[in-house]
């Protein structure tokens, strides 16, 4: 009789217990749901990583031109109208309010 009662109070527990991790696995702080959410924002972050890097790319292509060994001169001509806001005289302007890289 005894060890009939301690039986099913071991089964009760290890139920209880049972329970209790597989709530925690499906609807915890750290269950499926947190899993599928970190896979949302990791597909993302890889989105906005690609896009972050593309443009590492183009001002890097841009920065290769001004080096002292490389100088392109259309690139240091249109850097330094852009800096000095001056232009030859017979040229139109044309102001563009868009932010480009190098600004």
């Amino acid at each position: 009789m005894r060890i009939q009662k301690f039986d099913a109070a071991v089964t009760v527990v290890c139920c209880a217990l049972l329970g209790f991790f597989g709530w925690h696995a499906t609807e915890g702080p750290r269950g499926f749901a947190y899993a599928r959410n970190l896979s949302e924002q990791s597909g993302k972050l890889q989105l906005q990583l690609e896009k972050v890097r593309a443009q590492s790319e183009q001002m890097e292509a841009r920065v290769v031109l001004m080096r002292p060994e490389s100088i392109d001169p259309d690139m240091l001509d249109e850097l330094a109208r852009r800096t000095l806001l001056m232009a030859q005289p017979g040229e139109i302007v044309v102001i563009n309010s868009a932010k480009s890289p190098i600004n």
